[in-house]
């Protein structure tokens, strides 16, 4: 028999949560076949089984959290598919009731049914040890319990709601216990739903929290005429897309104009290590991108080295392993800088908070027509865009922030030089 333990994942990550089973007890499995899917903090990553064999105990359920070196489940190198283990028999003293116990009420020996009843209901139920736990702490038949994780699973929380709710669920029904409807009371006399964090959700939570507190976060504003950049766009995308199979979108224009800045306000590049600046002289601009997860922020590698071809590319691999949750570590380790787009999803203006370690981030934002006035003083309808940059002025100067995203908007309102270096 061999043991199925959490292997070293990732310098940085040493805990996770099951997040999906890929076996189930009595699979054959080969050495090398993922066997669990684990959420850590950062990214999903399968765990492989280390020994071919049988599965012939499942450990941790879905929703556990678990660290690395933690035994999950039992494989029998010799067992056969679909075999399993046999829950051993109770022995027969145990289940018979003693006669005089059973003498003491006439009620008794139908509650032991009732409540026999209902273990073999709940042993058919998919729960976490922990709802199995409560739910014979508050006397909850768990069959009868509502699940609101999508795979059906009973959580904790799904116990406290049936026990607020009529007694129907309850495995035993005691006269004068009964209660109106309007007895029966959530959260201030609410609905209220609770649903768990999920590990990177609390891990996002903390990590903006942490940045609050541990940079002094300042965010300046601008706004930029996205004319000439739509313009060049309308003209060369359909020429572009044939020649190089991906669309000309807006994020290679920013993701170049910001390369080009940085080049000339390199503190806008570093981050602090103790008591020294390190300065990094190359260009791993991080691309946030949303999930149903949460914001991720992969990493188009040497973005100063790339074409706007090469960037629209990145972007469209990263952003599609992203929403199929097949990002790895190395996606989004190390990134430099970081470029947000808010306005996909129509915002005016934000303030975004910095990725730390970096010390700067941009936020993109709608783009609006509005009436401006041109320098020969007419006024025309133009596509305006609100960008912020926020940044950490422990090490940067308001002066320096300012300059680097003036820079960023005279590259964007004049786009062909652009070109001309990607």
């Amino acid at each position: 028999m061999q043991e199925i333990k959490i292997p070293e994942l990732a310098e940085s990550i040493t805990e996770g949560t099951i997040a999906e089973w890929l076996v189930k007890k009595g699979d054959k499995v080969e050495k090398g076949d993922p066997i669990v899917e684990l959420e850590t903090d950062k990214v999903n990553v399968e765990v492989n089984s280390e020994f071919s064999g049988v599965i012939t105990e499942i450990l941790s359920e879905v929703g556990d959290d678990v660290s690395v070196g933690d035994t999950i489940a039992s494989l029998d190198e010799n067992g056969e598919a679909g075999g399993g283990t046999a829950p051993a028999e109770t022995p027969k003293e145990e289940k018979q009731e003693a006669p005089a116990k059973q003498e003491e009420s006439v009620g008794a020996p139908k509650a032991t049914a009732a409540k026999s009843e209902s273990d073999a209901n709940n042993s058919d139920v998919i729960a976490s040890p922990a709802a199995r736990k409560r739910a014979r702490e508050l006397n909850i038949d768990l069959s009868k319990v509502n699940a609101r994780d999508l795979l059906g699973r009973i959580r904790p929380e799904d116990v406290e709601t049936a026990a607020q709710a009529p007694s129907e669920a309850k495995t035993s029904k005691p006269a004068k216990q009964e209660a109106p409807a309007a007895a029966i009371k959530t959260e201030f006399d609410k609905p209220v739903e609770r649903v768990k964090m999920t590990r990177r959700r609390q891990t996002i939570a903390k990590n903006l929290v942490n940045v609050q507190h541990e940079t002094a976060m300042l965010t300046t504003f601008n706004e930029v005429d996205m004319t000439a950049v739509m313009e060049l766009r309308k003209q060369r995308k359909d020429k572009f897309q044939d020649k190089n199979g991906v669309k000309l979108g807006f994020m290679s224009f920013f993701t170049k104009a910001v390369v080009g800045a940085l080049k000339e306000f390199p503190l806008l590049n570093a981050e602090i290590q103790g008591n020294e600046l390190v300065v990094k002289k190359f260009y791993d601009i991080g691309i946030a991108v949303s999930t149903e997860e949460g914001l991720v922020v992969p990493v188009v590698r040497d973005a100063d080295r790339l074409d706007f071809a090469g960037i629209e590319g990145a972007i469209v691999d990263l952003g599609k392993k992203a929403r199929d949750n097949k990002l790895g570590l190395k996606d989004l380790q190390g990134g430099t800088f970081t470029i947000t787009n808010g306005g996909t999803f129509g915002s005016m203006m934000s303030t975004p908070i910095l990725n730390a370690p970096q010390v700067g981030i941009l936020g993109m934002h709608n783009i609006v027509k509005r009436a401006m006035v041109m320098p020969d003083d007419s006024i025309q309808v133009r596509p305006m865009m609100y960008l912020a940059l926020s940044y950490d002025h422990r090490i940067v100067d308001g002066k320096e922030a300012v300059q680097f995203l003036v820079r960023v908007k005279q590259m964007l309102e004049d786009p062909y030089d652009l070109l001309l270096e990607g």
